[in-house]
């Protein structure tokens, strides 16, 4: 018995049965090939013979072809006008939005907000959920400061 082989890629199975059909061997002796190979859940008997077919038949390609997704309602001009809308605002709730955005569904709207925009709801109002580099360094000097006058309170004490 042979060794199996755990989670082999499509494209190649795809290519083992291109090369065994250009071999002409039948569809369900390739079956069983790699189902002694790769294990019974690989391709079904089905998928083997429509490959087999496709390859008699001149396809050449083994790998995926691109396939054309749904359009996507998120772009960047919605997330730069909403957040324009935010700053203007920062006490704006979600059920508002969609009088802004008529379009764009609620579910959608709120998704920009938390995870394009990443701003978070904070005592009603709506805040950036990360520091930029300059808030950061503003920060850490005004703690700086303080601890300087701590110290120099001490020191006087």
């Amino acid at each position: 018995m042979f060794k199996t082989i755990d989670q082999p890629a499509d494209c190649e199975i795809r290519s083992l049965i291109r090369f065994l059909t250009a071999k002409n061997v039948s569809a369900a002796e390739i079956h069983r090939q790699i189902s002694d190979v790769y294990g019974p859940n690989a391709m079904s008997r089905s998928e083997v013979r429509k490959w087999a077919r496709a390859f008699k038949d001149g396809w050449e390609n083994v790998h995926d072809e691109l396939r054309s997704s749904r359009p996507s309602v998120i772009t960047d001009d919605l997330i730069n006008a909403m957040d324009e809308k935010i700053r203007e605002d920062r006490r704006f709730t979600i059920s508002t939005l969609p009088l802004e955005f008529p379009n764009v569904g609620r579910t959608t709207l709120h998704k920009v907000v938390s995870e394009k925009l990443k701003f978070r709801k904070l005592c009603a109002r709506w805040f950036p959920r990360l520091l930029t580099e300059e808030h950061k360094l503003k920060r850490m000097a005004s703690t700086f400061d303080f601890w300087i006058d701590i110290i120099k309170k001490v020191i006087n004490i």
